[in-house]
């Protein structure tokens, strides 16, 4: 048998992916699963975006393209971030990659060396802790609770400053918890930052225009962090482009640089198509994003009302993504049917076989006592699937 490397021996498989998998080769067995394990939109792409893709073949953008990404691409990108964020990078600034995963992936890479240390507040996105382990960093994970929103303070980030501490990375809105940094929690994080000039914080912000109660905050709009803070984002989420594969970057020119010759090396640059495909998103007016958000804003509504009415469940009211994470720790340690429940990951395959309704366990994002119920999905689903994690649930005795 071929020996596999202790590289991939040492990585955990996506708990999304995973999930996600067990429930379609549930379904094709007949069972009626109700999947709210991925992340992904339950819209199609807008008609204008799949036009600019299809006159991009029609003009045969079909050839390679720069690694980093088409030029005027990476303008759309300079656009959008002095539009919608207040952020001024150079064309220079910018990479395109196959994913905002890649975008990170490749940060990593080019800055994280063997026994680094790498911060990630938990909860946490599943990839973020596998993506420093290949870079062979060390993550060293910093708790933040539902008590505060699942965020961390600057005192809990400083504490966990050592000098091996060459990174951060974090998500606002967060991926799994919807919860939103304030500008003056992130400026919080910029007055720690500044403190340590060799510390780079990876900023997450791919679900940005998802957003209900406030207006998107960048951490790189104080200028003196500016250089140390590389943000993430991309056009699946806002733009349901998720099999596009299209994310980016802006980060000082040395990163950027950094990130492109790792690129170069493993998928040189995204598909043409998409390139041009993601001008049209990125140049179109944010607010025709309007009816999607109050959409998910409604399902978010619907679903905190029914976790409300199940006993033992404790739950904060995400403020943006798609995403709630109850607390359910309550009904650990009780049964049904000589099926015991010890933990999230016990309760979610409970969920699975018993109320047909596949979730996510919080321990792939770094807190066990709770769960992650993705609502990108119709009211009509959301509604059959809480009815049915409520029945299940309580038979739990």
């Amino acid at each position: 048998m071929i020996e596999l490397s202790d590289r991939l021996n040492a990585m955990e498989e996506s708990a999304t992916i995973a999930m996600s998998r067990k429930a379609r080769e549930l379904k094709a067995e007949g069972k009626d699963i109700i999947s709210l394990s991925l992340g992904e939109p339950d819209f199609h792409t807008p008609q204008f975006i799949k036009d600019a893709a299809l006159q991009a073949m029609n003009d045969n953008f079909t050839t390679y393209t720069p690694v980093p990404g088409y030029e005027d691409l990476q303008e759309a990108v300079v656009n959008k971030f002095k539009r919608d964020n207040n952020l001024i990078y150079s064309p220079d600034q910018i990479v395109v990659s196959t994913g905002a995963k890649q975008s990170i992936a490749n940060v990593v890479l080019s800055l994280v060396s063997n026994g680094d240390e790498v911060l990630i507040p938990a909860p946490f996105w599943v990839s973020y802790i596998e993506i420093v382990k290949v870079a062979e960093g060390i993550p060293v994970i910093v708790n933040a609770g539902i008590e505060s929103d699942f965020k961390i303070t600057a005192e809990q980030f400083e504490e966990a400053i050592t000098p091996k501490t060459k990174m951060m990375i974090f998500s606002t809105p967060c991926n799994p918890t919807g919860s939103v940094y304030s500008k003056e929690e992130l400026r919080d994080l910029a007055d720690v930052i500044k403190k340590y000039p060799n510390l780079v914080v990876i900023c997450d912000e791919i679900y940005e225009h998802i957003n209900f109660n406030s207006k998107h905050e960048s951490l790189a709009q104080f200028e003196d962090v500016y250089d140390q803070v590389v943000t993430i984002n991309g056009v699946s989420k806002a733009w349901a482009m998720t099999g596009w594969r299209l994310g980016y970057i802006g980060a000082s020119k040395q990163i950027a640089s950094a990130c492109s010759k790792v690129q170069g090396q493993f998928t040189s640059a995204p598909s043409s198509i998409s390139q041009k495909a993601a001008i049209a998103a990125l140049n179109a007016d944010p607010s025709s994003l309007k009816g999607m958000i109050e959409a998910f804003k409604n399902r978010r509504e619907l679903v905190l009302s029914a976790l409300r009415e199940i006993e033992g469940v404790n739950i904060n009211v995400p403020e943006g993504a798609f995403y709630a994470f109850p607390d359910v720790s309550y009904f650990y340690g009780q049964s049904y049917d000589g099926e015991a429940i010890n933990n999230g990951s016990d309760l979610a395959m409970y969920l699975l076989n018993n109320a047909n309704v596949a979730l996510v366990t919080g321990e792939a994002f770094g807190d066990p006592n709770c769960i992650r119920i993705s609502y990108a999905a119709s009211e009509e689903v959301l509604a059959e699937a809480m009815k049915r994690i409520k029945e299940s649930l309580e038979k739990l005795n």
